[in-house]
């Protein structure tokens, strides 16, 4: 007599359609565990060992070890920074020219009379290499001969979130990593005890734009690659230090048992994101030591403090920040940002790029200066500048949101010093469209580049394409490469 069936024990049997499904699934899954650590197929990798990036050997020598953004949140104007245009303040207060402006996208501007805003401020020759630079920034006038300075940079969003996330992903579209999680998934940290990439913020007086954490976001990436916000007030990292009663010890057994739990979930589960919350574990266990140890700021001279312009270490203003940012530099951490939210002055310009210029200047010379004297200069790029400039015409006492030009500067790394890149019309309305144009893309190009990766060849699939930080996009700008 033939044996009933028991439904149960038939969807149990390894039968010739469930094997070829698990088969498939498992394949999969080890294929997608290999492209994110080679390691893993060999037997060779441990989940907790530090990530050491997917490009071995690196396309090219590599000059910058580590990036700092000093990113002025809200969009600092180039026309009182350093693009100065004597014609504009020549024809102050008479009507724009339509010739400039006729068909071109505007942010709050639009279908309103438009008068030309001169520069309130002078500008002056600095260093050997003569410079022109704004007068509100004498500290980093004072290091003219370390910049490089592109003034004929331009986006593509006149709003400041989405062009806050072009600026740091190259594109609008949400979900997509950032440059920071491109660059760690790149090349992997040189620390085992911080995150590889970390950010900061601080607040100036005026014109504070909104930062949303999406801006460091690793998107479709594996999230250890995602920014980590430290905070610039009180501990730097919430809940990184023991509970009353729990020693070290304790703490490590619990650790372990933890990571052995998951160790089991994923050898049953082909699943990135286990990985991840292996390896953050013991992240977190390790910055239960290093963290306390980068926010002390004792061993720091007085002097050091001074020449930063610290008042009170910690006290979350955008010189502690760029001092902590050194400290993290030389504990190995791949990728730092600095938001400073200080310079949205669609009013009272005058003031709010004083006081703008008060927060950021000093420490940002300091930061430079302090790289080069202890040789960390060379290898580490710094980059500073908005998400994009401000209009030629005036918005009341104000200006408005600008694509078409603007200015940021790149010192050390790589980079040639004492330079300008690029430049605009009379009037600093749009780039001049020769061979020093620089667009986002190319921006970011250049950057991969003086970190030794070919933008088009750090990529990732994701949904059956193979994205990159640059889309189909994007020069490497040789000519301000040293």
């Amino acid at each position: 007599m033939k044996p009933e069936l028991d439904p149960k024990q038939f969807a149990l049997d390894i039968n010739r359609r469930t094997f070829l499904g698990r088969a498939a699934y498992g394949l999969g899954g080890m294929a997608l565990a290999s492209l994110l650590n080679p390691g893993v197929i060999g037997g060779t990798a441990r989940a907790e060992e530090r990530w050491r990036g997917i490009i071995h050997p690196p396309h090219f020598p590599i000059k910058a070890r580590r990036i700092i953004h000093l990113c002025m949140a809200g969009g600092p104007s180039h026309l009182e920074t350093f693009d100065y245009k004597p014609k504009l303040k020549e024809i102050h207060g008479q009507p724009f020219p339509e010739s400039f402006t006729k068909g071109q996208q505007l942010a709050q501007l639009q279908n309103t009379a438009l008068k030309a805003r001169g520069p309130f401020c002078e500008f002056k020759r600095w260093g050997e290499s003569g410079q022109e630079i704004s007068t509100l920034f004498p500290h980093i006038g004072g290091i003219a001969d370390d910049l490089c300075i592109i003034r004929s940079m331009h986006t593509e969003q006149i709003n400041h979130d989405p062009a806050h996330f072009f600026m740091n992903t190259g594109s609008i579209i949400k979900g997509r990593p950032s440059m920071g999680s491109w660059l760690l998934y790149g090349l992997g940290a040189e620390t085992e005890n911080l995150p590889g990439f970390v950010v900061l913020t601080s607040a100036g007086r005026t014109g504070q734009q909104p930062v949303s954490a999406r801006q460091w976001s690793a998107g479709f990436l594996p999230s250890k690659f995602q920014g980590i916000q430290f905070q610039s007030k009180g501990d730097a990292v919430h809940y990184v230090g023991n509970p009353e009663g729990v020693c070290q010890s304790t703490q490590r057994q619990v650790v372990e048992e933890i990571k052995r739990m998951n160790g089991i979930l994923a050898g049953d589960t082909i699943d990135p994101e286990i990985q991840t919350r292996i390896s953050q574990l013991e992240l977190a266990f390790q910055m239960q030591t290093s963290v306390p140890e980068l926010t002390d700021f004792k061993s720091e001279p007085k002097e050091m403090l001074e020449m930063y312009g610290v008042k009170n270490p910690g006290d979350g203003s955008f010189a502690s920040n760029c001092l902590l940012a050194r400290r993290l530099a030389e504990r190995g951490v791949r990728f730092i940002q600095l938001y400073h939210r200080a310079w949205d002055h669609h009013g009272d310009i005058e003031n709010g790029m004083k006081w703008g210029a008060e927060d950021c200047d000093q420490a940002s010379a300091a930061l430079v200066k302090d790289l080069k004297q202890r040789g960390m200069l060379d290898d580490t790029l710094i980059l500073w500048g908005g998400e994009f400039g401000r209009t030629p015409m005036g918005q009341g006492s104000g200006r408005d949101h600008h694509i078409l030009a603007f200015s940021v500067w790149l010192a050390g790394g790589g980079i040639k010093g004492g330079i300008t890149w690029g430049s605009t019309d009379e009037l600093g309305y749009r780039y001049i469209e020769d061979a020093q144009q620089m667009h986002v893309h190319d921006l970011h190009a250049t950057m991969l580049r003086l970190c030794g990766i070919d933008h088009k060849r750090l990529t990732y699939r994701y949904q059956g394409r193979d994205f990159r930080l640059t889309d189909v996009f994007g020069k490497v700008v040789e000519g301000i490469l040293a």
